[in-house]
């Protein structure tokens, strides 16, 4: 009897999406409208940088690979969102569970490392322009924007993998949107300090990520502060101030969802929080880095 109870759970329910009788497809069109405008701003964004020759510069070159990530981000989760608000079984398999929470996590880690590697970009430019293209190199461009979604898609499978191994006996009920670490390690059938290991280790890679690229900005402002020009400042803020928009938003969001320790949210907050970094923040980054630019914005006229 143990063991068929360890191996009772076969899929998980969903619990944070409103049944249809409640007004369920009235969020679906809002929903398909914003992944349909990420989808398409991010693609346009990655192929005006790869075909426009102006734009071939490690700024941009980082920018395009993180709308890529962007495109992929979204579909790992949204799709399914799109499906269970026009189902009536909201349900997700173990696998398909395990398959969401590796994509979308190692998709959010590419996409952190890669903003860490654009604040030292920008660091570089502003604070050793006369050495800016020997050091930022397109080989090493290339190198650091591999790097980062290798390292993000590597980091987070040993944990997956660790996560698929152990038993859920049951209630299968995630109180979520989508499967994420810690709401699934929840209905786990194991010790309750795996997962204060996980919050310890998300919180302590969120706080170093947002050191490093804060004490790059710290020490970029005051190089900026001193240009003699209002011109000359003026420019410098606005080749880094959209990647700085991005970098409050993202990890504004991650840091309410993910730096909460033991706190509880009403379900309603906790949805309302997981909604800004799945949803919003994605669809706010291809009109930050699109609308605010005249080089990107003549770049996509001409696709």
């Amino acid at each position: 009897m143990e063991g068929a109870n360890l191996s009772a759970v076969t899929e998980f329910v969903f619990t944070g999406f409103p049944q249809l009788q409640d007004g369920g497809l009235l969020y679906f069109f809002p929903l398909l409208f914003i992944y349909t405008f990420v989808v398409v701003g991010n693609l346009l964004i990655f192929f005006a940088v790869r075909m426009d020759v102006r734009l071939h510069n490690p700024m941009y070159n980082f920018i395009s690979t993180f709308s890529f990530l962007e495109v992929w981000y979204t579909t790992a989760t949204i799709p399914k969102m799109l499906s269970n608000l026009v189902s009536e079984k909201k349900t997700i398999s173990m696998t398909g569970c395990l398959l969401q929470m590796y994509f979308f996590h190692s998709l959010g880690n590419s996409e952190a490392i890669l903003l860490i590697t654009m604040a030292i970009d920008r660091y570089v430019a502003i604070c050793n322009p006369l050495r800016y293209q020997m050091i930022m190199t397109p080989r090493l461009c290339a190198q650091l924007s591999a790097g980062s979604c290798i390292f993000g898609f590597l980091i987070l499978l040993p944990e997956i993998v660790t996560i698929s191994t152990l038993p859920f006996c049951g209630p299968n009920q995630i109180h979520q949107i989508f499967c994420d670490l810690v709401p699934v390690l929840r209905l786990a059938c194991t010790n309750a300090s795996v997962i204060l290991v996980e919050d310890v280790i998300h919180a302590v890679a969120i706080i170093i990520t947002i050191l490093i690229i804060a004490l790059s900005y710290i020490r970029i402002v005051s190089v900026i502060l001193r240009i003699p020009s209002a011109e000359g400042r003026q420019k410098a803020f606005s080749t880094c101030g959209g990647h700085l928009t991005v970098f409050l938003i993202f990890f504004g969001s991650v840091s309410l969802m993910y730096l909460r320790f033991n706190a509880t949210y009403p379900p309603a907050l906790d949805t309302a929080i997981a909604l800004m970094f799945t949803v919003l923040a994605p669809f706010f980054h291809p009109i930050i880095y699109s609308l605010r630019n005249k080089d990107m914005k003549n770049a996509i006229r001409k696709l």
